[in-house]
């Protein structure tokens, strides 16, 4: 095949200027998107861009940048995390049901142990008998669902009950200003974006995303990273199901459900390649912002929620196609 036949092959051309900003300021081009979604809600409802809308805007981001924590993880193996919605719910669910009679601080274990269980559950059918992660974890969350309908029909006369301390820290805020769930999330991101970049946990993600073969070949136990990542992003699931339940004050089996699609855009947004190896959690929290802040735009202009789905999974279609140009990904 001549060179023009290998170009028609993989479509147009994308300068090399073009390919150096996605790859060497990828979050700064974030920024610049969020600054001008920002100016675009304010352009549209002039006076509503305020500190109490950061503030919002910065409270929702947070159990939704949790939770994409889970997707840029698992992506970063070349897999992906589809119960971490229903995980979420579930350990708010059991939070909730629990509290009354067991009191808040075992209430959270609970809820954490249990959306942990789950991780285990999904990483030994994904470590250790090779189920594609999509399957393993779509079918988990089918499960999940089944269990909490059945939970749900037991638990019916004990009532739910969000604890105050976790509506305060989900929910409230210091000064009137500093969202209180920053107190959770600023320790939590810090430790994820600097196990990827320091730890030997987070370079075997991105051995095991590059070259599985390759990473078992030099010794990795590629089916232990995948158990220990799974039961990880389960857990990470489960806090932010806590922390959305803080913010709402109710818990459901079904609560997190709308953030599952959200999730995964948040993490293409940020950069984080669905082939595996290549990727950081910065750019998913920004990407978590870019989609709140869109979410305020759409209500803004009144728009139905299935817009919103429409647009978040055109977003992740758009995205991917657009990173794998510039950078080259086959």
């Amino acid at each position: 095949m001549t060179a023009a036949g290998r170009v028609a092959e993989r479509g147009p051309r994308v300068s090399p200027a073009a390919r150096r900003v996605f790859r060497d300021y990828p979050l700064l081009m974030l920024l610049v998107l969020l600054a001008l979604l920002v100016g675009l809600v304010e352009l549209v409802r002039p006076g509503i861009v305020s500190v109490d809308w950061f503030g919002t805007i910065v409270r929702f981001a947070v159990p939704l940048s949790i939770l994409a924590a889970c997707q840029t993880l698992t992506m970063l193996t070349g897999g992906i995390d589809l119960s971490v919605a229903a995980v979420g719910s579930m350990a708010a669910f059991v939070l909730a049901t629990q509290s009354p009679a067991q009191g808040p601080l075992l209430a959270v274990v609970l809820g954490l142990l249990v959306a942990g269980f789950i991780g285990l559950i999904n990483g030994v059918g994904i470590g250790v008998f090779r189920v594609h992660p999509l399957i393993m974890t779509l079918g988990m969350s089918l499960v999940v669902l089944g269990f909490m309908t059945v939970y749900q029909l037991l638990m019916v006369t004990a009532g739910t009950r969000i604890p105050d301390a976790l509506a305060t820290i989900g929910g409230g805020t210091t000064g009137g200003l500093i969202p209180n769930s920053l107190v959770v999330f600023v320790p939590l991101a810090a430790v994820i974006i600097l196990g990827l970049r320091r730890s030997g946990f987070g370079r075997l993600l991105y051995a095991v995303g590059d070259n599985e073969i390759a990473a078992r070949l030099a010794g990795v136990r590629v089916w232990q990273v995948l158990v220990a990542l799974y039961i990880l992003s389960g857990v990470l699931a489960g806090i932010a199901g806590l922390v959305y339940a803080g913010l709402t004050r109710v818990g459901t089996p079904t609560l997190v459900d709308p953030y599952l699609l959200a999730s995964v855009a948040a993490a293409v947004i940020g950069g984080t390649s669905i082939l595996g190896g290549r990727g950081g959690y910065s750019g998913t929290i920004v990407g978590a912002l870019i989609l709140t802040v869109m979410t305020s735009l759409l209500t803004v202009l009144q728009m139905p929620e299935a817009v919103r789905q429409i647009i978040f999974g055109a977003i992740i279609v758009v995205v991917a196609a657009v990173y794998t140009r510039v950078t080259g990904e086959t």
